[in-house]
C-alpha cells in the first residue's frame, strides 16, 4: 500500500507547525500510525498507465483534502510505479499542497523472497546500510536518540540472518516483539543512494533497494497472527512476511534534529525508491 500523509507514527497524533498546533486521528494506543483511520492506502486513486520500449509504468494520483485526518492544506499527489527492463521496481512520489502540512510518504508491501506461502523470513538474510537506528520507547514511539548499531543486534552492516537476531533479549528488540524500527541510513552523496540488500536463500533471489529518503523502516511482520489470508489460502501468520519502508524519520515533527517532513506551501515534495532483483 501506498502510506500517508504520514508513513509511521506520531507521538500523541499531535504536532505544531507554524505557531498551529494540529491535533491527527488516534488510531494506535493513542498515537498516530501511517495516515489515520483512513490513510492513503484505504483511499481510491486515479490511475492511468504508460507503455515504453523498456519500461511499463501505473501512474495514480489524488487529491488529500484540508482536515483529512486532521493534516493541514489540500494536498495534490501523485505516484508513479514504473517496471524496469532491469528488473527493478522503481517508485516516484509527487506533492504539493496550497497551505504549510507535513508529508511522508512510503511503500509498505511485505516481502518474502522465498515465495508466499514458503513460511517466515527468519532464513532471509539483511544487510542495512547504517550506522544509526531511531531509539523508541514501549509505544514504538521515538525518544529522539540516535543509537549506535555497533556491539547491539541492531547491526546489519555485515550479512547476518534475521532469525539469528528475532529472538534475542534486546530492550529494543522486546518492545517491538521483533524489528520495527527505523535506521538512519549512511547516505554519501545526493540522488539515489544503497540502502539495503535482501537474500531468500531458498529461491536464490536478491533484492536492494536504493532510496533518496534519509531512512529505512525495517519490519518483521510482528503483528501478523494469522487473520490475512492471501493467494491459494495462504494464511500470514508472524514472520511471515517483512517490510523495508524508505522513509523520512517517525514522529519528526516533534523532533527538531531529525530531518524536516514539512512541506511549505507551493514547494513540491520528490522522492525515489527502487527495488531491485537479483537472482544469485
Amino acid at each position: 500500500c501506498i502510506v500517508g500523509r504520514y508513513a509511521n507514527r506520531i507521538a500523541g497524533g499531535c504536532f505544531r507547525l507554524e505557531n498551529n498546533t494540529y491535533n491527527l486521528a488516534l488510531n494506535s494506543n493513542g498515537n498516530h500510525l501511517h495516515g489515520g483511520n483512513h490513510g492513503f492506502d484505504k483511499a481510491v486513486w486515479k490511475s492511468t498507465t504508460e507503455v515504453f520500449d523498456d519500461r511499463v509504468s501505473l501512474r495514480l494520483s489524488r487529491l488529500s483534502p484540508d482536515g483529512e485526518e486532521g493534516y493541514p492544506g489540500n494536498l495534490y499527489v501523485t505516484v508513479v510505479y514504473t517496471i524496469t527492463a532491469n528488473n527493478e521496481l522503481k517508485i516516484d512520489y509527487f506533492a504539493k499542497a496550497d497551505a504549510d502540512t507535513i508529508v511522508n510518504l512510503t511503500h509498505h508491501s511485505y516481502f518474502n523472497l522465498d515465495g508466499h506461502s514458503s513460511g517466515n523470513i527468519c532464513d532471509h538474510e539483511l544487510l542495512i546500510y547504517s550506522d544509526y537506528f531511531t531509539e523508541i520507547n514501549k509505544e514504538l514511539i521515538p525518544t529522539g536518540q540516535l543509537c549506535e548499531v555497533k556491539g547491539t543486534p541492531m547491526d546489519f552492516n555485515s550479512t547476518a540472518r534475521i532469525g539469528d537476531r528475532l529472538e534475542n533479549t534486546y530492550e529494543q528488540l522486546l518492545h517491538a516483539g521483533g524489528f520495527d524500527h527505523n535506521w538512519v541510513l549512511n547516505r554519501k552523496e545526493e540522488g539515489l543512494n544503497f540502502a539495503a540488500r535482501l537474500k531468500g536463500p531458498a529461491s536464490g533471489r536478491i533484492m536492494e533497494v536504493w532510496t533518496t529518503e534519509p531512512g529505512i523502516q525495517f519490519y518483521t511482520g510482528n503483528f501478523l497472527d494469522g487473520t490475512i489470508v492471501g493467494k491459494d489460502g495462504c494464511a500470514y501468520k508472524k514472520h511471515y512476511g517483512l517490510c523495508l519502508e524508505t522513509q523520512h524519520f517517525p514522529d519528526s515533527p516533534n523532533n527538531t534534529h531529525f530531518p524536516s517532513t514539512k512541506l511549505l506551501r507551493g514547494d513540491i515534495y520528490d522522492s525515489t525508491t527502487v527495488y531491485k532483483f537479483i537472482h544469485s
